[in-house]
């Protein structure tokens, strides 16, 4: 009897030892950037199990994660961070400081030389005389009262023909009159989205919208990611378009901040 109750002890710790490291447990802390000024949401991405949230706008997060799992924490404009978790970050919360990118200023040339003479040196800065009595001629005809009466731009009963419709109900006048009103009535009223619900729309747009396009252009799930982020908040997209979610009007949306984005951070697309 007595080894029969040692095997059991024997196999029961290790056990109960690997389902305690296995277990998912949460992080919190806060993401610090130095800027108070800059109050965009910070994107906290678990590598190792696939999940990703959003801070608040004062860079506190809470993530589930175990030990040994990769936390990346990812700012337009600042160098990304990585964490790998231990057991002491489970005990207190987490502070991750980012660090700004330079910003490289493009050169500028002058193509000419200043030399000290005044009258010379002025014709780079002033405009001309006709130009300037120019505008000052059009700026005062601009304000003087309107003189002429202004035409009717109307055609002539004599030649639009027997108005057939004269006395008669148009009936497809009303019906999209009432179409109007009933579309009004039934579309959701826009709000400011929160921070909760500001996340639930870019997990949203990451199930539903087709984003191979920006995979065209290179780019990985971190950069994607980044630019919803920018996209969100440079269109409003949440506060528009969460409670009226219509894939082919938010699919455009991307596309419009794409196209800015894009320019922003010189893109090219692969060729196919």
């Amino acid at each position: 009897m007595e080894m029969v109750c040692i095997r059991k002890t024997v196999f029961l710790v290790p056990f109960c030892i690997a389902s305690g490291l296995g277990a998912q447990q949460k992080i919190s802390g806060r993401v610090i950037t130095g800027n108070d000024l800059d109050v965009a949401p910070v994107l906290i991405v678990n590598i190792s199990a696939g999940k990703s949230m959003l801070s608040d706008m004062s860079g506190k997060f809470e993530i589930e994660a175990k030990e040994n799992d990769e936390i990346r924490f990812v700012k337009e404009g600042y160098y990304r961070a990585d964490k790998k978790i231990t057991g002491e970050d489970f005990n207190s919360p987490m502070n991750i400081i980012l660090k700004k990118m330079e910003i490289q200023i493009p050169e500028v040339r002058i193509k000419y030389k200043p030399t000290g003479n005044l009258a010379k040196y002025n014709q780079h800065l002033n405009e001309s005389r006709k130009i300037q009595s120019l505008k000052s001629d059009m700026e005062d005809y601009m304000k003087s009262p309107l003189i002429q009466p202004l035409p009717n731009n109307t055609l002539s009963k004599t030649f639009t023909g027997h108005d057939f419709n004269a006395g008669q109900v148009n009936v497809l006048g009303v019906l999209s009159a009432v179409a109007g009103l009933v579309k009004k009535t039934t579309k959701p009223k826009i709000t400011k989205a929160n921070y909760n619900e500001t996340q639930d729309f870019l997990r949203r747009v990451r199930n539903e919208i087709n984003l191979n396009f920006l995979k065209k252009y290179g780019m990985d799930e971190e950069q994607i990611d980044t630019f919803l982020i920018y996209a969100e908040k440079t269109r409003l997209l949440a506060k528009r378009y969460r409670k009226d979610f219509q894939i082919s009007v938010v699919e455009y949306e991307l596309k419009v901040a794409f196209g800015e984005y894009s320019k922003m951070n010189k893109l090219e697309g692969t060729k196919e």
